[in-house]
């Protein structure tokens, strides 16, 4: 039987103020828990799961809970709880470490108190391990026009302009914003920042921290949120569900259900604005360069909630990502994510060749290896299905071995760990799962919707990214949005009260014990022989291996599905592993 631990009479300590540094609140005392119908059916096409809920289904009760817009009455919340901890008030939650929930957090700090709540360590996230950088317009030589030019062409002319405009055009101010936050970016003998130049892009517009960008924004952001006495992080806190009701035809979110995964207990984050800052799906593939938390689910949660998602077929694959088999020295065990080799490399001259040391690039697309991602990895994925090869070589050996290693020392480094040495022989890379071009449909502030419920980062369809992103516009729309998240999510918070007894509206979602003793943290399901090898079939890099029927029972809409599958086209000669041909 499901436990309401908040009712009229329950003794709320009013007022508590958490500002204890980076204490973080677990939940304490629930046992014999019981999940409710109804999860997975709406989740396992969309996400992976953690085991938590392998085997189990979840239900998100929808309950009328009054609305209330008087100003009057929103006080500031320091952070109140239940006696038995389980439940949480704040004015913000964050769902999400990564750079957009750690930006959108400092900011709206300053107005009322913040929960983060992030699945594994706060560091844990695609943030961490982005390596190419930050795409800007810092150069005077360069120009918004040709930045959003460089986007749209990329995204296949199905990016809304005025999403380009807009994150083109504030993205200078954005990146200042890091540095003085303390993000520290790799500078020229001349003392200005190193623009770095990446495939798709017309000038030399990326910062970047040698090949570790991501890991020094994280760095940075984490170090100035553990600074800020406001924001309360919350670890190993895996999102359940989304908390709503309905009323006025408008739907509104009142916060998350979480799954404490180090002490197995359902945790309820009761809070007047809610980001979703999750990130993306990588996982749903066999080989990803996600890391194991990139599962899909904040996506998955907001359908369930009636949140809009669109263009989600749009999946990028980035072309060059380790390949493992051509190692001098094969790794002992398989890695959790593909090691990524950077866009960087290609923008400072690296060259693709096949096993056969034959450049191939200039026979697929004039600006060979400087082309968008969806082109190269389609060029490469072609070259291993016609010579029945595993991987190509990236070559950028011929530039001065100093600059190799000041370029890229992590890379460097994890390819010299298996008998690699970059400065002198070519790296073996293969496609692989990057990004979710779609994702929650978002307004130009960030808004949903629904109400009280905003998104920024992977987890949200902006516009800005069309059929394929940009390389470095990843971090650079994070930014932006987060940003332009904040005044709107102040007037709502300001807008709103929180009802104390308003948990009891929705029946908890409770843990079964036959799968207690299978809840770790960061234990996601990795189903590689079902959904991995639909997902690549179905939206890969190309969409060889969809239909196993003869061609005269295929219809028309079967091979053209928009044109477009996984942000790339459709090739114009489809073959299937029944040995099925047809031409577009």
């Amino acid at each position: 039987m499901a436990m309401s631990l908040l009712d009229g009479s329950a003794n709320l300590r009013c007022g508590w103020n958490l500002h204890i540094k980076k204490q973080h609140q677990h939940a304490a005392g629930l046992s014999s828990l019981i999940f409710k119908t109804g999860f997975l059916t709406d989740v396992t096409g969309l996400c992976a799961i953690s085991s938590a809920a392998h085997g189990a289904v979840f239900r998100s009760v929808r309950a009328p809970v009054p609305k209330s817009i008087s100003a009057a009455r929103s006080a500031r919340i320091l952070c109140l709880q239940d006696s038995n901890s389980n439940t949480k008030y704040f004015d913000f939650v964050v769902v999400g470490s990564g750079v957009a929930g750690l930006r959108y957090a400092l900011e709206v700090s300053k107005h009322g108190s913040v929960a983060i709540i992030t699945k594994a360590e706060p560091h844990e996230s695609n943030t961490n391990y982005a390596q190419g950088g930050v795409s800007a317009v810092l150069c005077p030589s360069d120009s918004v026009e040709s930045h959003m030019q460089d986007t749209i062409v990329a995204g296949a002319y199905l990016c809304d302009e005025e999403t380009v405009r807009v994150v083109c055009t504030e993205g200078p101010d954005r990146v200042k914003e890091l540095i003085a936050i303390g993000a520290s970016f790799d500078h020229g003998d001349d003392g200005k920042l190193h623009l770095a130049r990446e495939g798709g892009h017309s000038h030399n517009r990326i910062v970047h921290a040698a090949d570790m960008t991501g890991r020094e924004i994280e760095r940075a952001l984490l170090k100035a949120v553990d600074d800020e006495p406001n924001i309360h992080l919350f670890g190993h806190h895996f999102a359940i569900d989304l908390l709503t009701s309905q009323g006025d035809d408008e739907i509104y979110c009142h916060g998350v259900d979480t799954l404490n995964t180090e002490t197995r207990q359902v945790v309820r984050f009761i809070a007047k604005v809610t980001l979703l800052a999750s990130g993306g799906a990588g996982h749903i593939y066999p080989t990803t360069t996600n890391p194991l938390v990139a599962t899909g689910d904040g996506v998955a949660m907001a359908r369930r909630a009636q949140a809009v998602i669109s263009n989600m077929e749009f999946v990028q694959f980035h072309p060059t990502a380790l390949a493992d088999e051509g190692l001098p020295i094969k790794p002992t065990n398989r890695r959790e994510n593909a090691f990524l080799i950077t866009e960087a490399v290609r923008g400072d001259g690296g060259i693709l060749y096949n096993q056969s040391m034959h450049r191939f690039m200039p026979l697929y697309d004039e600006r060979a290896e400087l082309a968008p991602r969806d082109v190269v990895a389609r060029s490469i994925d072609d070259q291993l299905k016609k010579r029945g090869e595993k991987y190509v070589l990236l070559d950028i050996s011929h530039k001065p071995r100093e600059q190799i290693l000041a370029h890229f020392p992590n890379i460097a480094a994890e390819c010299l760990r298996y008998g690699l040495d970059i400065t002198s022989s070519p790296i073996p890379v293969v496609p692989a799962a990057h990004y979710m071009c779609g994702g929650i449909r978002a307004g130009l502030q960030g808004e949903t919707n629904v109400k009280g419920l905003y998104v920024a980062g992977e987890v949200a369809c902006t516009g800005l990214h069309g059929a394929n992103r940009l390389a470095s516009n990843s971090l650079l729309e994070a930014l932006v949005f987060a940003r332009r998240a904040v005044q709107p999510s102040i007037d709502h918070m300001t807008r709103s009260s929180l009802d104390i007894h308003a948990s009891t509206m929705w029946t908890r979602p409770v843990l079964p014990t036959s799968i207690e003793s299978h809840v770790n943290a960061g234990d996601f399901v990795q189903d590689k022989n079902n959904k991995g090898r639909a997902a690549i079939y179905n939206v890969g890099v190309c969409r060889y291996s969809t239909f196993y029927k003869p061609i005269e029972d295929c219809r028309v809409e079967d091979w053209r599905v928009g044109g477009r599958v996984g942000g790339v086209f459709v090739p114009e000669r489809v073959e299937t592993d029944d040995g099925w041909t047809a031409s577009m």
